[in-house]
């Protein structure tokens, strides 16, 4: 069996850094993928799915493109 020692763990004692850079990176593919996708299908549902076509659904995909990269952009002092 094995043996559990309680000393083995010590609260504040283990290197995150491999698991924090993780974590960033996870976030910020989630972070921008989602904002390619959401300006994406905005686009191909105004072009496909009205009778605006492309170049409605292309200018209001830009607008969400931009809107979007100014409000998930890394903010100067958000980090912890």
């Amino acid at each position: 069996m094995a043996e559990h020692s309680t000393s083995a763990y010590h609260r504040g004692e283990m290197d995150i850094h491999e698991q924090s850079a993780t974590y960033s990176a996870v976030y910020g593919m989630i972070k921008w993928c989602s904002l390619a996708l959401a300006s994406s299908l905005t686009g191909l549902v105004i072009w496909f799915c009205t009778p605006a076509g492309f170049f409605p659904g292309f200018v209001v995909a830009v607008i969400i493109a931009v809107l979007g990269v100014f409000g998930l952009r890394s903010k100067p002092g958000a980090s912890h």
